[in-house]
């Protein structure tokens, strides 16, 4: 988990360093370059392609490349270490999203949690003026789409392989981001086809060892580990960046994960 999240931070900051290019053609180069490697992988693995859910996988991959354009989107906008933080909203919505399709129930202690967690973005953006209300949206709206995404994938189960899941969601986000990027083109440069290139490998790497990390200790041990990613994010973009922080930001940064982390001891204590 700890290279996970060091890959999915290194990842956060590239795209911050390109932010000269659209965010479309981000998507499509990030899309693409994972892309061919998960279908190296299925077919080196002779794992069915299409796989079993295909409507949910159609949903997955679509919602997933939406939100994910809407996070580069916001990094125009937002310090990269703060769309991090907002865009780990996503479980909240998850938690609704849930109740609405999966019929499960969130303990009213949950919902306490939940409110901690975005009074932190109250605390972010009542007490910084320079945070901009476009890239709140734009980030805010990143966050309910993944929402929209884990209760897919809650939905898929264990009945398609985790990296055919992946490889809907690469496929989509290739055509969608290469279709939306052909109005805005703007072919790189030098050096630009290697950093554009590394986009796609450093995010597989992320999603792999991920799920290796899942794979091999309980969800409890593995999951609060994720948030080392705004750590690392949030030095990316102080030291590369130069990006600066109000104590109100770093304040609201520590109500919206510390709301989150607390519904994930919950959930893990509850299920042990």
């Amino acid at each position: 988990m700890l290279f996970s999240t060091l890959a999915f931070a290194v990842m956060n900051g590239l795209v911050k360093y390109l932010i000269d290019f659209s965010a479309y053609e981000l998507v499509f180069f990030r899309s693409l370059g994972t892309l061919i490697l998960t279908m190296v992988f299925l077919l080196y693995k002779k794992i069915p392609i299409l796989g079993n859910k295909r409507s949910l996988l159609v949903t997955r991959g679509i919602a997933g490349a939406v939100s994910l354009i809407l996070f580069f989107l916001s990094l125009k906008y937002l310090p990269v270490g703060t769309a991090v933080v907002l865009r780990y909203l996503s479980p909240v919505f998850a938690a609704i999203f849930a109740v609405i399709w999966l019929k499960e129930k969130i303990r009213p202690i949950q919902w306490l949690f939940f409110l901690l967690a975005f009074s932190g973005v109250l605390v972010m953006k009542g007490f910084d003026n320079d945070l901009s209300l476009i890239g709140l949206v734009l980030i805010f709206s990143s966050a309910l789409v993944m929402g929209i995404v884990f209760v897919t994938i809650s939905k898929i189960g264990k009945q398609d392989h985790p990296i055919v899941i992946i490889n809907y969601f690469m496929a989509i986000g290739t055509l969608l981001g290469g279709v939306l990027a052909l109005n805005d083109w703007r072919t790189p440069q030098g050096n630009e086809w290697i950093i554009l290139s590394s986009l796609g490998v450093v995010g597989f790497v992320g999603q792999l060892f991920m799920t290796k990390a899942f794979q091999i200790a309980s969800t409890n041990q593995v999951a609060p580990l994720k948030y080392l990613e705004v750590i690392f994010t949030v030095l990316i973009g102080a030291f590369w960046f130069m990006e600066t922080y109000t104590i109100w930001a770093i304040l609201g940064m520590v109500m919206v994960i510390a709301g989150l982390l607390l519904n994930i001891f919950y959930k893990s204590r509850k299920v042990s």
